[in-house]
């Protein structure tokens, strides 16, 4: 079945049909910049204050609370010793906060502060809030369509790695 669907608009020429994958590939790059948008108006309050690489850290350490120096290298793929000297900056920073394992010596426990949570949480809701006000134009059909879609994007799609999100601070 040669499955096609009207060009979407803003193409050149006159109308014409595209193979139904080419539709939703183009769909799905125009909805990306729409999501790339709200992440960038999102960091942008704290831009002056974090890193994107820095920002990457606070998610780690805001979804898995504290855990040893080795354990957020590893999620952030990450060197230990070039991470140490990272979070040193953070540390300085006021933004994440260095402490003894008690249950060993050798091992150090990085958590956030007040300062890196507060970061944290004021990009997360800016960026709800921005999701929200772009979700408010929609029907409640429109609303199931784009959940669905989404879910379903997300499971085709997979859990990206640490590292391919680091350098979007995601």
């Amino acid at each position: 079945m040669n499955s096609e669907v009207p060009s979407l608009p803003g193409g050149r020429g006159a109308a014409r049909t595209v193979p139904r994958r080419d539709a939703a590939i183009e769909g799905t790059l125009t909805a990306s910049r729409a999501l790339l948008g709200v992440i960038a108006r999102s960091l942008a309050p704290v831009m002056d204050t974090v890193t994107l690489p820095q920002f990457r850290v606070l998610v780690v350490l805001s979804n898995f609370g504290p855990l040893r120096m080795g354990e957020v290298a590893h999620r952030l793929g990450a060197n230990q010793s070039s991470f140490s000297r990272f979070a040193d900056r953070m540390v300085a920073g006021g933004l994440i906060a260095r402490s003894t394992s008690p249950g060993s010596r050798r091992e150090v426990i990085v958590s956030l502060t007040e300062d890196g949570a507060r970061v944290y949480n004021e990009v997360t809701d800016a960026r709800r809030r921005e999701i929200e006000q772009v979700l408010e134009k929609l029907s409640a059909t429109d609303l199931d369509a784009v959940r669905a879609g989404f879910e379903i994007f997300a499971r085709a799609a997979g859990e990206p790695s640490a590292d391919e999100t680091l350098i979007l601070g995601i």
